[in-house]
């Protein structure tokens, strides 16, 4: 039986808000809890790029989700620094800022915490617990690059919204799903949001003089998408 557990996401003002989205939705469809908080940066990409209508003043993120998810689902307030995620007591598996602008991640990176976003991210670098950051920036500077090795050095996970092509995606929900994926298997959470990588066909006969063209998928067909 999965173990259920609790995770804290923060939604930041960078590009690819379809990530957090989808991250948040499987997780409670696994029937973990999620403890979920959005900068205002957030509420504005979400009207920008998913064309939701999120009141910029009182938003409701609860309703973003099935309503037969939300009881596992916690909102807070950005400005609620006495919230759950921003004790070290309450013991959450691990945070995550999906998609991670490049502001709140040079705060984070210098313990500058203004709000439950930073706060909680904060919290777990101190705590020793997971922290995934998903920055989504391209071109990247110096300043960027130095605050991601700062990160890092901390004990974060830098996992760039890059999503991959040899699995040869048909959408952009496949695309979307390759980068929440990697998020899960490094929250040790399972899926089947895409399909595993098994060696060719070709490569397996690789050593013995004959390569033929591999006429069987490296991906394992067993695994099957929601």
């Amino acid at each position: 039986m999965t173990e259920m557990r609790a995770f804290a996401i923060g939604f930041c003002g960078g590009s690819g808000i379809a990530y957090g989205l989808r991250l948040v939705t499987v997780l409670l469809q696994a029937g973990h809890t999620v403890h979920l908080a959005a900068t205002g940066a957030a509420l504005r990409v979400m009207r920008h790029e998913a064309g939701l209508d999120v009141d910029q003043l009182r938003p409701d993120l609860a309703a973003l989700f099935e309503d037969s998810l939300r009881q596992r689902l916690i909102v807070h307030d950005l400005a609620a620094v006495e919230a759950t995620p921003s004790s070290g007591s309450a013991k959450l598996s691990a945070t995550i800022l999906i998609p991670c602008s490049m502001g709140t991640l040079a705060r984070v990176a210098h313990g500058f915490s203004s709000n439950l976003v930073e706060r909680m991210a904060d919290v777990a670098i101190k705590e020793g617990r997971p922290l995934v950051v998903v920055p989504r920036e391209t071109p990247l500077s110096v300043i960027h690059l130095e605050n991601m090795l700062k990160l890092a050095r901390a004990g974060a996970i830098m996992l760039p919204a890059m999503p991959g092509y040899y699995h040869r995606p048909q959408t952009v929900q496949d695309l979307v799903d390759f980068v929440v994926g990697k998020v899960l298997d490094r929250l040790g959470v399972e899926h089947t949001l895409q399909p595993r990588w098994r060696t060719p066909a070709g490569d397996r006969l690789a050593g013995n003089g004959d390569h033929p063209a591999a006429s069987a998928s490296p991906w394992d067909e067993e695994e099957e998408r929601p």
